[in-house]
């Protein structure tokens, strides 16, 4: 349980958004031990399921929307734990040509790749 209330703490944004159960960056803090605690069990008994995202229509300059869907606190939390514990593990055994999603690598970095 170590390593989540790091995770706990790089959510704070500007801009105040809630998941589908409502719950705010700062009700969750509230309680914090007892949330943390709920994720931790639930992820380390392998029961962890996420809950439902909230739609979002965002409007594009063209008139039209388009969906965004916001998780709940706990569930970015979960998220941020996951990438946290991964990301060192996986990063390695990467190819290093694979640019799909990787940091500080992009489409335009693939097509130069492939130009050469």
């Amino acid at each position: 349980m170590q390593i989540i209330p790091p995770a706990g703490s790089i959510l704070h944004t500007d801009q105040q958004t809630y998941g589908i159960d409502l719950v705010s960056l700062e009700e969750f803090e509230a309680d914090l031990p007892k949330n943390l605690y709920k994720i931790w069990n639930r992820m380390s008994s392998g029961s962890y399921f996420p809950p439902a995202v909230r739609r979002v229509d965002i409007p594009k300059d063209d008139g039209r929307t388009r969906p965004l869907g916001i998780p709940t606190v706990g569930d970015r939390v979960a998220q941020t734990v996951v990438k946290l514990v991964l990301k060192p593990q996986i990063d390695p055994i990467f190819h290093p040509n694979s640019y799909g999603y990787r940091p500080g690598k992009s489409a335009i970095d693939a097509v130069q790749q492939l130009a050469c």
